[in-house]
């Protein structure tokens, strides 16, 4: 029996008793475990057996019984990686630690993305696992941390031009005696052996130093990385050198081999193509500056009755705003005084600006345009919108595509098996094609080491995503992970919700019928308490009448059928022919006239009150503009559109018909939308849910891809996996297009990747290569990935 270990979980979704008392007696019954589950702290104390039991185990139990148990993602910067095999190596060692659910370790952006469960673990925790592993892990927005990137970049500079320039009359001297011969004059001094252990030296060990650590970091956990390759290449030449240099003491007549400038020069190489790498990565990150460039950098706030300018960060939930012409909106929050238009395009997308006027939502890093607002801050810091879009596009670029598993099972075995063939190289080299010429043979081994690194094929996928993910931000379509990005281009079938979809989700009445005199004053009053968009419109249309809503005794909404209240004493019905019929109204004198107006396009709703029919109300919702020419676009690109709504059939083929969708789900319950992508899926499409409500959610976590338009309810926007900024169609196809076009660039990438490497390590080990071509052409083959997935930038979408 292993040593016990005590763990106080969070969990979510108990509401009494019962539940505390269920997870208690399922998670006593588990062989090793003694539970305690507080309800009003909403914790559970855990003490259990490591060797019985797993802590992830415990986790996916209580997740069984329907809870949740509180989890924490943080993202870290990571200094010290150098190739592929170093992110494998700390991604496999944070997943091993106890209570991390998932970790996913960024080479291209040197970061990770870290979910582990509250109260297991601590932030603190997991960045002593990365330094136990042998690299240094930091908070990402860390105080100091530009300070120190800026440190870094100047010793990492230093270093460059430092090693550049003690090995250039290395370099000199293996140019001089290239076969060819270039009539290069050639100072005796330089051919001594001690001047060049001179100038190597400093290289080998005070610039090469860092390979030496990672090398042996990467050894003491047992796994090899890009350091062993290179430390072993420049050790065997250096040393041989030094070796032969030592045999000139017994023998001053002795003309030595010497291999200082391959040492010199492979270090120094390597260096620049990291450099070059990191200042190609570097611009891969743009999106984000762009996006935190937006932010304002202050605010004008009231208080103390005086307006005084304070820091962005300075802002709190309540404080009341005031924003001049031409300034930046600084946080979230709602107009309380005055009037103007808002450009909004740097977060919608949509080039018009917005008439704002009091009690209107206006949205941080907004540009006010002719009108003095006062607003009041409701979402500061990391909730506003901005932050909240910069927040998906970092997760999107720290996440791994499921491409990239092929690639880091490579990249893991890569090393050790590289180490094997130049081992067998030197060997053959030595034995069998020119026996006793050691010189022959170390330099086919330390070809064969310096050409193998495995940087390309780590950075093959991640500089793709991220570049990828960038553009789509840019564009307005957010992806919030990798593997989305990747499945998008899969999408064979695109379901569209028509309210607030495919129309703009604003109903105006345009139709009343009435019965009898009230009846317009019994369905103001009902709708009242209705949030649904044509509930909200016919509220609107009696406000514009002077209507003054009765007091209401009773209110229920039924799903996809209407409502039902008690106004003043009477019983109303406001809906559907559904909702008629099975309340026993006899709607029959009002069939012909309710198929006209749908016949037009229009949403026709009957009302009833104490079970008589008391008259229509018809109401229209606008089709948005891009609608019509964004699924021309996505039937072009040969993918299937549907329409699915709530909505009777008749509108919801006029409006089908109008923007070219042959496919119409009309009088869909919000529970049967997922059913629909259940059965379009199990036809064998792709699916794309697309919708903007609380009644989306389902159908939007049901499809392959969920997509929600940025207008809708955070609900929708938390389930779904693309979320579409300011609510335009046109971005369906350019979200598509895009994944194309990324996942294209990706594989290319992954092939040239693995293709220098199928080629360039026999050619190394058939002694066709010179030691330092072959570190150019590595540091070349890392450059041209980066350099590659960069064409990204330049993509232009329809």
């Amino acid at each position: 029996m292993g040593e016990p270990k005590t763990v106080t979980l969070h969990i979510t979704g108990m509401t009494c008793a019962a539940c505390s008392n269920r997870i208690e007696k399922v998670l006593n019954k588990l062989d090793g475990v003694k539970a305690n589950v507080n309800l009003a702290m909403e914790r559970a104390t855990i003490q259990f057996d490591p060797g019985k039991q797993r802590l992830a185990e415990i986790a996916a139990k209580i997740e069984q019984l329907g809870y949740g148990v509180a989890k924490e993602t943080v993202a870290l910067d990571i200094s010290g990686m150098t190739c592929a095999a170093c992110a494998a190596r700390i991604e496999k060692g944070l997943k091993r630690m106890d209570g991390v659910t998932t970790a996913a370790v960024n080479l291209a952006t040197n970061s990770a993305i870290v979910e582990y469960q509250e109260g297991v673990l601590s932030v603190e925790d997991v960045i002593k696992k990365i330094e136990h592993l042998g690299y240094k892990g930091r908070l990402r927005g860390e105080q100091q941390g530009a300070r120190r990137d800026d440190e870094e970049w100047k010793q990492k500079r230093f270093r460059l031009i430092l090693s550049t320039v003690l090995s250039l009359p290395l370099l000199y001297t293996m140019i001089a005696h290239l076969p060819f011969g270039l009539g290069l004059p050639m100072p005796h001094w330089l051919m001594n052996p001690w001047v060049q252990l001179l100038l190597a030296t400093p290289v080998q060990f005070y610039i090469g130093g860092p390979f030496y650590l990672g090398a042996y970091r990467a050894l003491r956990n047992k796994s090899a990385n890009m350091d062993v390759l290179v430390a072993l290449g420049t050790s065997a030449a250096y040393f041989y050198s030094f070796y032969e240099a030592l045999k000139t003491l017994a023998d001053p007549a002795y003309a030595p081999r010497l291999y200082f400038e391959t040492s010199a020069v492979l270090i120094t190489l390597v260096l620049v193509g990291k450099y070059a790498e990191a200042l190609a990565k570097g611009r891969t990150t743009e999106a984000i500056s762009k996006l935190l460039s937006l932010q304002a950098k202050e605010a004008t706030v009231i208080r103390d009755g005086t307006e005084q300018k304070v820091p962005l960060e300075q802002v709190v939930v309540g404080d009341t705003i005031i924003v001049r012409p031409g300034e930046k909106i600084p946080v979230d929050g709602t107009v309380i005084a005055g009037a103007s238009s808002v450009d909004e395009s740097m977060i919608t997308g949509e080039s018009i600006p917005v008439d704002k006027k009091e009690g209107d939502p206006v949205i941080g890093a907004t540009i006010n345009q002719n009108g003095i607002l006062t607003i009041r801050a409701e979402k500061v810091g990391k909730d506003t919108a901005l932050a909240h879009i910069v927040r998906i596009v970092e997760e999107a670029q720290g996440s791994k595509a499921p491409i990239q598993r092929m690639a880091d099972i490579i990249s893991g075995i890569f090393v050790p098996i590289v180490v094997a063939i130049a081992a067998v190289s030197f060997l053959v080299w030595y034995f069998i094609v020119a026996p006793g010429d050691i010189t022959a043979a170390l330099e086919a081994a330390i070809a064969v080491l310096v050409i193998a690194c495995p940087c390309a094929l780590g950075l093959a996928t991640p500089t793709s995503i991220m570049v990828g993910t960038g553009k789509g931000a840019e564009y307005g379509i957010l992806f919030k992970g990798g593997e989305y990005l990747e499945r998008t281009q899969q999408i064979e079938a695109v379901l569209l919700d028509k309210t607030g979809t495919v129309t703009k989700g604003k109903p105006e009445v345009t139709d009343v019928i009435a019965l009898r005199d009230d009846m317009l004053v019994y369905a103001v009053s009902a709708e009242s308490a209705s949030e649904h968009p044509l509930a909200q419109a016919i509220v609107a249309y009696g406000k514009e009448h002077g209507i003054a809503p009765k007091p209401l005794d009773r209110f229920s909404a039924i799903a996809g059928h209407g409502i039902e209240a008690v106004v003043d004493g009477q019983f109303v019905l406001v809906g559907t022919r559904k909702l008629m019929t099975e309340r026993s109204v006899d709607i029959s004198s009002e069939e012909e006239r309710m198929a006209a107006l749908e016949a037009q396009g229009k949403t026709a709703m009957l009302v009833a009150v104490n079970g008589k029919p008391a008259g229509l109300i018809a109401v229209a919702d606008t089709v948005k503009e891009s609608s019509k020419q964004a699924i021309r676009a996505l039937t072009q690109m040969g993918i299937d559109v549907y329409m699915v709504t709530g909505d009777n059939r008749r509108t919801a083929e006029a409006i089908a018909n109008e923007v070219g969708i042959r496919h119409v789900y009309a009088e869909v319950l919000p529970e049967e939308k997922a059913n629909i992508v259940a059965r379009l899926q199990q036809q064998g499409k792709r699916v794309a849910m697309v919708g903007d409500g609380i009644n989306d959610a389902p159908a939007l976590a049901k499809a392959d891809i969920g997509m929600a338009i940025g207008t809708g309810t955070d609900v929708a926007i938390e389930t779904a996996d693309v979320t579409l900024v300011g609510g335009d169609l046109a971005h369906i196809p350019q979200a598509i297009e895009l994944s194309r076009k990324t996942m294209r660039n990706i594989r290319q990438n992954l092939f040239w990747a693995l293709f220098y490497n199928t080629v360039g390590i026999p050619v190394a080990a058939a002694g066709l290569l010179e030691p330092w071509i072959a570190g150019a052409a590595m540091a070349f083959s890392s450059v041209s990935v980066v350099a590659n997935a960069l064409r990204l930038k330049r993509v232009k979408l329809s």
